[in-house]
């Protein structure tokens, strides 16, 4: 039935739409008596909103705005607190700021009474700012009319701008030498206000110190007075609306500036502009980066700065003084808001407690005096024995009175060498003790773990890059295995060899006594034997690669790694190392740089 009657009212509104707030009262009656989804009337309210035009959806509004409380009610604040946020966001963007400015502040309204004060949907949390508002002024020193005199303009007939003052309204224009120099570094500085993080760039904040300290200097130069036209222009209006309002809009023709110069309004808005800028420099934003800060000379300068913005404020008319004092008033508002964002937005509610740290229900607890602890407990006795009421205790508490020294002995080093921790898995790792998989040391994951930390503390195979995959733990360990089985000096010198052999009758590796064959650990290619080929290949390391017959997601790989080409041969060279094992010898190697051309490398590494 509820879905039913959804429908029809949808139905009944599209009929009704010019009557569409006899509809909407009376789905707001069905969705209370629960006949109809408690979502209709906002369904229906964002269906109105978007078919009719804007001087309608102002009365309509009316009705949201007088049903405030009842859309906070529990039955339907969850269901559709949701549709009256998309439903105002989407009056907001129809809207324009200067035009409807009363009916978007009726808007913003409506939604600080419908949201708890701690509603996070409103806030700027990450302290972004509105990069498309980007203030157009000509660029172009070619085109600029500025070095024509104002005579000469009125005089070929050039209509008064809106804005601009006729004679009536006061005096003529002030007597202000603007170049399009000033109207440049003007205009330019709106741009620091939209992104105030350019300033913490150096070369920017010499452009906008130098820039605004012109500006500021016209400014003070040149003040206004308190002229009697425009005093007698405020009280009319005051007379006939009882208030003052003033939107600012920039206009940035060139032949207004001088009017714009010379208007109380204007120059407000501008020192405004500066107050805010600061105030971001100098606070403490939750999301700013690292480093967004500033050093001792921007922060003497913007100190400076912000007395002498206040001092200009006060020389404004008209209520100079009552502007300057509301407006660092409300900046100081604004810093508690910032530090409150700072904390993720805290609720405000907060729990009603007693003095006696104690809720309304409970009874009120009695202060107690606490008893001193007595003096052998706290250390304080003639032997300075700290006594923990167990003889064990005791003794294990006293054996050192500097607990940070009694950690920093040597007794409490625990880490073992290397030699002594893998010889278990270097022994199993020999075929000839035929050791089956699932029994070995490496399987285990708690000697995996423990086995990691100690290659990150002790050895350089730990950081060594390589490309090769390893599929488990225990595969990884079993390739650090036979490096270490080959360079640990207590370990006999036999060696660990991956590949297949077929004098064993089992076709497992052998272990094979050093004196039977000469040691591969001698022919085997040394870190800085491959740090010197690398810095003789250079960039022509592709061509070594393509001798390894290398792939192109390995070269890809490689060259993401690291953009320093030495780098990227080293990389070249420790990937061929991994990929051929105990094949990686100095006598492969030169047979490669041979092949590919680098004859003198190969040379130099027979030699060495």
């Amino acid at each position: 039935k509820k879905t039913t009657l959804d429908q029809a009212l949808r139905g009944v509104l599209g009929d009704l739409i010019v009557r569409n707030a006899f509809c909407l009262f009376v789905s707001n009656l069905c969705s209370t008596a629960g006949i109809c989804s408690a979502t209709t009337p906002f369904v229906l309210l964002g269906d109105v909103l978007d078919c009719l035009p804007l001087d309608l959806c102002d009365k309509i509004f009316s009705f949201v705005e007088e049903n405030v409380s009842t859309w906070k009610s529990n039955s339907f604040y969850t269901a559709g607190k949701n549709y009256l946020l998309r439903m105002c966001n989407d009056l907001l963007r129809r809207l324009s700021k200067s035009q409807n400015t009363v009916f978007c502040g009726r808007i913003q309204l409506f939604l600080a009474r419908l949201f708890p004060l701690s509603e996070k949907s409103g806030l700027n949390l990450q302290s972004q700012f509105n990069l498309d508002n980007i203030t157009v002024f000509n660029k172009n020193e070619q085109e600029s009319t500025l070095g024509q005199k104002h005579t000469e303009e009125k005089e070929d007939g050039m209509e008064v701008e809106e804005g601009e003052m006729g004679e009536d309204d006061g005096p003529a224009p002030s007597s202000i030498p603007i170049d399009y120099n000033l109207y440049r570094k003007f205009w330019t500085l709106q741009d620091y206000f939209r992104n105030p993080v350019q300033c913490y760039d150096k070369f920017s904040w010499m452009t906008f110190l130098k820039f605004s300290d012109e500006t500021l200097a016209v400014f003070k130069s040149y003040k206004l007075d308190d002229m009697q036209a425009s005093k007698r222009k405020l009280e009319e209006l005051r007379a006939s609306s009882g208030e003052h309002v003033y939107f600012a809009k920039f206009l940035t023709s060139e032949k207004l500036m001088d009017l714009q110069l010379s208007d109380s309004n204007f120059r407000r808005h501008i020192l405004l502009q500066y107050l805010i800028l600061f105030q971001y420099l100098k606070g403490q934003v939750k999301f700013k980066s690292s480093s967004c800060v500033l050093n001792d000379d921007q922060a003497a300068w913007i100190e400076e700065t912000t007395k002498l913005v206040y001092q200009l404020l006060r020389e404004i008319p008209p209520d100079g003084d009552k502007f300057a004092a509301m407006v660092e008033h409300i900046l100081n508002t604004e810093e508690n808001w910032n530090a409150w964002k700072n904390e993720g937005c805290p609720s405000f509610v907060v729990p009603l407690v007693c003095l006696f740290n104690r809720t309304v229900d409970d009874k009120p607890k009695r202060l107690t005096r606490k008893r001193q602890a007595p003096e052998d407990f706290l250390g304080k006795g003639p032997d300075r024995k700290i006594f923990m009421g167990n003889d064990e205790l005791t003794r294990l508490w006293n054996l050192n009175h500097d607990n940070m020294e009694a950690c920093k002995s040597d007794s409490r080093e625990f880490m073992p060498s290397l030699d002594e921790f893998f010889a278990e898995a270097i022994e199993q790792a020999d075929p000839a003790n035929m050791v089956e998989e699932e029994y070995k040391v490496v399987r285990n994951a708690n000697y995996g773990w423990r086995a990691l930390r100690l290659l990150s503390r002790r050895s350089p195979h730990f950081f060594q890059p390589t490309n090769q995959k390893f599929k488990s733990l225990a595969d990884y360990l079993d390739s650090m295995v036979s490096k270490l089985a080959k360079e640990l000096p207590d370990i006999p010198s036999e060696e660990i060899k991956t590949g297949e052999e077929d004098d064993d009758d089992n076709g497992d590796n052998l272990l094979k006594d050093s004196n039977d064959s000469p040691s591969i650990q001698s022919k085997l290619v040394t870190n800085q034997q491959m740090d010197d080929v690398a810095a003789k290949l250079g960039a022509q390391w592709k061509n070594l690669a393509s001798h390894f017959e290398m792939k192109a997601a390995e070269l890809r790989e490689i060259e993401t790694d690291s953009e320093d080409v030495d780098m990227q041969a080293k990389l070249l060279l420790v990937a061929w190392q991994d990929r051929e094992g105990t094949q990686a010898t100095v006598e492969n190697l030169v047979a490669a740089l041979n092949a590919t051309g680098f004859s003198q490398i190969a040379d130099g590494l027979s030699e060495a």
